[in-house]
């Protein structure tokens, strides 16, 4: 058997190379269902309190830069992980309101 042959003959998958993986690839639309945590979030941060908290979480980190030139690289790297906390609530909100 001709090396074309087998590969032709070869299952087909994701991590095959070049991209032959992805042309039967089926993707799932679905939002993610939320889970009960997801639903904690969402009524603790639906109240008039809770948006409050929300807006300024935001306004301290993810409307703020990261680093600025001349700042250590570490600083970056201490204020993605405060963003990543706003982002993970935002998130679990954005599932329950799409679920």
């Amino acid at each position: 058997m001709s090396k074309d042959n087998r590969q032709n003959s070869q299952q087909r998958s994701i991590n095959s190379e070049g991209w032959e993986g992805l042309t039967d690839l089926e993707v799932d639309n679905k939002p993610p269902e939320p889970s009960e945590l997801d639903k904690n979030f969402f009524r603790t941060f639906q109240t008039e309190d809770g948006e409050k908290v929300l807006r300024y979480l935001k306004t301290c980190t993810i409307d703020q830069p990261t680093w600025t030139p001349g700042a250590d690289a570490s600083h970056g790297y201490l204020r993605e992980g405060q963003n990543s906390i706003t982002r993970e609530i935002i998130n679990r909100l954005r599932r329950c309101n799409n679920g």
